[in-house]
C-alpha cells in the first residue's frame, strides 16, 4: 500500500521534505535554488521563503551543512549537559528531557517476556528523511525507524524483532496522531509526543541520557557512560544506543565518535548526517532571529507547557 503522510494537509511540509531528500542525495552544485524551486513548482523567491521558514536556513546554507563536517563542528562547540541545563534555568540535566517528550518505560516483566501481551499498531509514514515506520502501543510511541536505506519491509521487521511476542497490526489511525508534527517543532501541530519504551535497566538509563541532549548538540559514547555513572562502559553504551527503538525523538543521531566522526547509525549514516544538518540549520536560524529581535530564541524542541512527567516503571 502507499505510505500515508503524517500531515496530509501540509503541502509545504511535503515540498520541504522532498527538497531535503534531494539535497541529501546530490551535491549543492547539482541542485541550485532554481532547480529546487522548479521541482517544487514554485518561484525561487517563494520556495526559498518556505524552505527557510521550515528548515531555519536557506537551501544553499542547508546544503553546506550537509557538505561540511557538521558533526566535528558541533563537537568542538558543545557544552556539557549540566551547563546546558543550568543555562535553561533547570535544576540539573535530569530535568532537560522533560522539555522535549514525556515517556514511560515498560515494566521489566514485559521486557523479559519479549512484549508478550502487548498490542502494537504500525503505519508507514513519510518524513523529511525519507520513508519511515512508526509503531505504538495504547500508551505511546514505541518504535520509529527510517527506511531510506533498507526499505520499509526490512525496517518494519527490524522494529518488530524487538518485541517478538507482541501482536502487531497495521493501524494508521492509531499511529498517525502520535507522529503528527514531530518533525515540525514550533508548528503547534499534534501534541507533546509520548513514548512507551521497552528495554533493560541499562538501556533505559542510556536512552534517558539521550533525552537530555538538546537539538544541535552532540556527545560521545564515553561521555554518556560517564554521565550515567559507568565511565568504563562506553562499548555497552554503544550497544544500548544502537538498540534505541524510537529514532529522532530519542536522539541517538546526536552520538558521534570521540574524534568527531559520524560513526554508524542503525538507519543509515546519510540519514544521520541529514538529521544533524537540519538541527544545526534550525539552531542557526533561531540565533539569527534572536539577534534581529533582541530576544532569546525559543527552544527548537517541543513546547513545555503541556508536558507532565511520565511514570518510570523500569
Amino acid at each position: 500500500m502507499e505510505p500515508l503522510h503524517m500531515n496530509e494537509h501540509s503541502y509545504h511540509y511535503g515540498v520541504v521534505a522532498r527538497a531535503i531528500t534531494t539535497l541529501a542525495t546530490r551535491s549543492p552544485e547539482q541542485v541550485p535554488l532554481d532547480t529546487l524551486a522548479a521541482e517544487a513548482g514554485m518561484s525561487p523567491a517563494h520556495f526559498q521563503r518556505i524552505f527557510s521558514r521550515w528548515a531555519g536556513v536557506s537551501p544553499k546554507r542547508f546544503g553546506q551543512y550537509l557538505a561540511l563536517d557538521t558533526a566535528r563542528r558541533l563537537l568542538r562547540e558543545r557544552r556539557s549537559m549540566t551547563e546546558t541545563a543550568l543555562e535553561a534555568g533547570l535544576s540539573g540535566p535530569g530535568r532537560l528531557h522533560d522539555l522535549l517528550v514525556t515517556w514511560e518505560a515498560m515494566t521489566p516483566g514485559t521486557f523479559a517476556r519479549g512484549g508478550e501481551g502487548l498490542e502494537i499498531a504500525w503505519a508507514d509514514i513519510e518524513t523529511p528523511f525519507g520513508p519511515a515506520v512508526a509503531m505504538a502501543t495504547d500508551r505511546g510511541l514505541c518504535g520509529l525507524g527510517f527506511a531510506a536505506e533498507a526499505g520499509t519491509a526490512a525496517t518494519r521487521a527490524a522494529l518488530a524483532a524487538r518485541w517478538p511476542r507482541a501482536h502487531l497490526r497495521e493501524d494508521a489511525a492509531a499511529v498517525l496522531p502520535l507522529v503528527d508534527g514531530i518533525f515540525e517543532p514550533g508548528s503547534g501541530r499534534g501534541t507533546t509526543p509520548r513514548l512507551h519504551l521497552l528495554g533493560g535497566p541499562f538501556q533505559i538509563k542510556v536512552w534517558e541520557a539521550l533525552l537530555r541532549l538538546p537539538p544541535a548538540s552532540v556527545t560521545t559514547y564515553s561521555e554518556i557512560a560517564a554521565s550515567i555513572g559507568r565511565p568504563g562502559a562506553a562499548r555497552a553504551v554503544g550497544n544500548a544506543v544502537g538498540a534505541n527503538p524510537v529514532a529522532w525523538l530519542v536522539p541517538c543521531h546526536r552520538v558521534i565518535r570521540r574524534e568527531g566522526g559520524l560513526g554508524g547509525y542503525r538507519w543509515g549514516v546519510g540519514v544521520k548526517r541529514t538529521m544533524l544538518a537540519l538541527e544545526a540549520g534550525r539552531s542557526e536560524g533561531a540565533r539569527i532571529r534572536a539577534a534581529a529581535s533582541g530576544t532569546l530564541p525559543e527552544s527548537p524542541g517541543f513546547s513545555p507547557e503541556a508536558i507532565e512527567q511520565g511514570e518510570r516503571t523500569a
